[in-house]
């Protein structure tokens, strides 16, 4: 029963005397008027009238008796009335109750019903889980051993285990990028002619998948080639996310020509053959401290939002980093660059350092912005220096340079202070120095700067 529905009254059966008093009841009452109006009619004095009233006297009582025992039907029938509307509403809630019960045991059978699936499907879920990453780790254990073969063309075949699986397997790429590391990291085995060509292929699996604008890229993987020996490494259009390449030793040429980086790019005491950073887009620092370049570097367009470290490097071949941008303090310091170095229309945004650096070769910076402080302190020009059209926004000094070639700063636009004191310069006709900047001769040979 609902707890809200008010509790039923039990029904009792009406005893038989209880409607034979009734019938006596009305019998006495009919006698009773019937006595008295008798007695009334009796005391008439004509016999007619006696009479009259007599017979009417009888006809009342007869006709009370009949209306008591009517009354008396009548409440009989209005209790029958009654007992079959109870006895209706008392089936219809025995109905009502027993549906919602009914319905309640099948809420529940479909409860457990779908709980016993839901059950079902976890287990079956579980199950093809369970058989999969099986199946993944038994793929991923015989591709590894396919690169661990001392046949080379069966770990070109695990490269490409390996390269599929990752496709195939998104949460895997990581660890198949991390292994392609390692497998690169290793000494190249002797005696093996066709390694450079597995060595290849994997570079090759890596910057596949770190083109952004590739089908099949892999984004987010990072890569750690410290150390590596890495023979015509093509990173051109990729996107690199911390990449490390610390130390790696690049061979052939290598490119990182319209690459993007996040995060910093370390390339700290790495060698290089021929090296093209064209177009470069770095949104973190660019470390390339200590490195050594061998042949051309090429870093014309470059934008290092987040700044470039290049201290105590070594570049043999021609440089150049025509109209390239530094976002961040930029540092060369105790850099040595052996042919000739070009910064024309560079803008450095902001402060650079140059102390110590030397050119071996002519050094152009004609057009170049330098918008916060710039230093060439100890700096050694060893052919021309040109500075033609230049504009230093923040205080620039060029404190004991050393200048064995022509200086020129033609139309050059100084907007801060101007510092040159003890600088040397090999004399020269063709020297074109900073408005102000007073010029002593110390031999036949020399001229000393100083500051006004």
């Amino acid at each position: 029963m609902a707890a809200d529905e008010p509790p039923e009254r039990q029904l009792r059966v009406m005893p038989w005397w209880l409607v034979l008093v009734g019938l006596l009841v009305a019998a006495a009452l009919g006698w009773l008027v019937l006595g008295l109006l008798l007695a009334e009619a009796d005391r008439a004095g004509q016999p007619d009238t006696r009479a009259t009233l007599r017979i009417d006297a009888i006809r009342t009582g007869l006709t009370v008796v009949a209306g008591t025992g009517g009354g008396l039907a009548l409440l009989l029938a209005a209790r029958r009335q009654w007992i079959t509307e109870r006895a209706q509403r008392h089936q219809e809630s025995v109905a009502a109750r027993d549906q919602a019960h009914r319905d309640r045991v099948q809420a529940h059978a479909e409860a457990v019903a779908e709980a016993a699936q839901r059950h079902q499907d976890r287990q079956s879920a579980a199950a093809e889980h369970d058989a999969a990453e099986r199946r993944l780790t038994e793929l991923y254990t015989r591709a590894v051993e396919l690169l661990g073969n001392d046949s080379a063309a069966v770990r070109l075949g695990g490269l490409h285990a390996l390269e599929r699986l990752g496709q195939d397997n998104p949460a895997q790429r990581p660890t198949i990028a991390a292994v392609l590391c390692a497998y690169l990291r290793m000494p190249a085995p002797d005696g093996e002619p066709r390694e450079a060509e597995v060595r290849r292929t994997a570079q090759r699996v890596l910057t596949r998948h770190l083109r952004a604008d590739d089908a099949t890229h892999w984004p987010e993987l990072t890569l750690d080639l410290t150390g590596a020996t890495l023979v015509d490494f093509d990173a051109a259009g990729c996107t690199l996310v911390e990449a490390t390449f610390t130390a790696a030793a690049f061979t052939g040429t290598t490119t990182f020509a319209g690459a993007t980086t996040r995060g910093r790019l370390r390339l700290g005491a790495a060698t290089f053959g021929d090296v093209s950073f064209e177009g470069l887009a770095a949104d973190g620092e660019v470390l390339l401290d200590e490195v050594r370049v061998g042949g051309l570097a090429n870093f014309d367009g470059a934008a290092f939002t987040g700044g470039l470290s290049c201290r105590r490097s070594a570049f043999a071949g021609l440089t150049s980093f025509r109209r390239a941008s530094f976002g961040q303090p930029t540092s060369f310091d105790a850099t040595r660059f052996e042919d000739a170095a070009s910064f024309r229309e560079a803008v450095f945004d902001a402060s650079l350092s140059m102390e110590h650096t030397e050119f071996g070769a002519p050094a152009n910076f004609h057009a170049a912005r330098f918008r916060h402080m710039t230093a060439f302190r100890w700096a050694m020009f060893g052919a021309e220096a040109l500075f033609d059209r230049a504009r230093f926004t923040d205080a620039a000094n060029f404190g004991r340079a050393r200048f064995h070639g022509m200086a020129s700063f033609r139309e050059a636009e100084f907007s801060g202070p101007t510092y040159v004191d003890q600088a040397r310069a090999v004399v020269d006709p063709g020297h074109r120095w900073p408005a102000g900047t007073v010029v002593e001769r110390l031999d036949d040979e020399w001229l000393l700067l100083v500051d006004r």
